[in-house]
């Protein structure tokens, strides 16, 4: 270590972990990474690498005008080591970004563990430093034991044991001449869009929603199954009868389209739905739109397939799909700030799914912010937020400024940056311009930071 600074600690070493203690050691200040594999192993690895990938070995869309392809670039424009030895150890995935998962978890664990400032700790962290500059990067299986010590600093009501999310959607992809924007009788401000449903279109919903294929439950994922009953999948509701979903999460009870005219008058009774789906908007310009009530444990394919069924949203762009698993994540915009440093706490930060980010990306651009916000801290440099015109940055911005009573994990997409000054319809042009303006932002941000660290340091 580097005479009597106080070492940065880091807790968690997968994508988000590693990546924040190599930016630490990078700036020149020593790190411990604590991670408890091998002495205590979590029900999803197998080996006691670093930034092992327990799922997929891939990190998504290599093409930039993607959101995770653009999260790649930006994370390459940053010097992020998770996407530099990614880039090293990648294999033929036609679009995407994938690697030999055990050569580039090796790479890693030989990387940091060489480093003369980053001292590797293997042993289990069950309890918050209550002193000194801490990450956590625990990820979606904490350890029972460190789970219950971040519990009790956030409080019980702002933590989650159970990912149970609805599919989000393109707000400019919901057909609006057929879901209506409208409140249950006509009481307060018109906030959900409604898609209705007349009963022969329901009844086909139903069925194709109770023939669907559910995704495989892991082994120790089974003991969370008691979680089910208080927050069903849809498709579950759907298997209890016919009409269980119509006195459940698609009640039409209350919503009339106000575009066929007064709907107390008797001649529009036959216009009121059968069903009705509901939309909840889910970020401040509208762009990203909730299904209420459509947690689900179904393939993704399956959920595209069924959901689309929906009228309304026959040509819906899904930039998140539903998800029923175990998964440990604080309440971030209760918690957090765009720092990624804790409002109460600035000297604790969080990084990776743990903040509620979804992708392997995504991990290591948190672990980039934390770690480097870690050091910056250590430095008595001032803490920084990146451009919101960024995937980055907006990622950020959305996960600790959504709502906390509705927050659920989100992965990078581009329905969270902000609009762009001129609407494009053509989706592949737009998304080719929300990378231009980004990569550019990111450069200006860049300069900018490189400017004011020179000037500091001519003083």
């Amino acid at each position: 270590m580097s005479g009597d600074r106080e070492p940065i600690q880091v807790i968690g070493g997968g994508l988000a972990g590693t990546e924040a203690a190599w930016q630490i050691a990078q700036a020149g200040w020593p790190v411990v990474l604590h991670e408890m594999r091998p002495q205590r192993q979590s029900p999803a690895h197998h080996s006691a690498e670093l930034a092992e990938l327990v799922c997929s070995n891939s990190f998504g869309a290599l093409s930039s005008d993607r959101a995770a392809g653009l999260l790649h670039t930006e994370l390459r424009q940053l010097r992020s080591l998770i996407i530099a030895t990614a880039d090293t150890h990648a294999v033929p995935a036609g679009g995407a970004l994938a690697v030999d998962r055990a050569v580039f978890s090796q790479q890693l664990t030989q990387t940091l563990a060489s480093h003369p400032l980053v001292e590797l700790r293997r042993t289990e962290v069950t309890q918050i430093p209550t002193t000194g500059i801490t990450v956590l990067a625990t990820g979606p299986l904490t350890s029972p034991a460190l789970a219950e010590d971040l519990q009790r600093l956030t409080g019980l009501e702002y933590f989650s044991f159970f990912d149970a999310a609805s599919p989000i959607v393109m707000g400019d992809s919901i057909d609006r001449e057929v879901a209506f924007l409208a409140s249950r009788y006509d009481k307060g401000e018109a906030a959900y869009l409604n898609c209705p449903f007349d009963r022969e279109q329901y009844l086909a919903f139903w069925q194709a929603l109770c023939r669907a294929e559910q995704a495989p439950v892991k082994d120790f994922e089974l003991d969370t199954a008691k979680f089910f009953e208080g927050c069903l999948p849809i498709e579950e509701l759907a298997r209890r009868g016919e009409d269980t979903m119509r006195y459940g999460p698609l009640k039409p009870v209350g919503l009339f389209d106000a575009r066929h005219g007064d709907f107390r008058a008797p001649e529009n009774r036959a216009k009121r739905p059968y069903a009705v789906a509901q939309l909840r908007q889910e970020d401040k310009t509208g762009q990203l739109w909730n299904l209420v009530g459509f947690q689900t444990n179904l393939r993704w394919g399956e959920q595209k397939r069924v959901f689309r069924t929906i009228p309304g949203l026959e040509q819906a762009e899904f930039v998140r799909m539903g998800v029923m698993h175990r998964n440990t994540f604080i309440n971030s915009p209760q918690l957090l700030q765009p720092t990624l440093q804790f409002r109460d706490r600035p000297t604790l930060l969080a990084a990776g799914q743990l903040t509620g980010t979804e992708g392997y990306t995504a991990a290591a651009a948190g672990g980039w912010l934390a770690g480097t916000n870690a050091a910056r801290l250590a430095l008595g440099l001032e803490s920084l937020a990146l451009p919101a015109s960024t995937m980055m940055g907006a990622l950020f911005a959305f996960i600790t400024s959504a709502s906390p009573k509705h927050f659920q994990p989100m992965p990078p997409n581009f329905g969270i940056l902000p609009p762009l000054a001129t609407r494009i319809r053509n989706k592949r042009e737009r998304y080719g311009a929300y990378r231009d303006r980004a990569l550019a932002d990111l450069q200006a941000w860049q300069t900018q930071l490189e400017s004011s660290a020179a000037i500091a340091l001519s003083v």
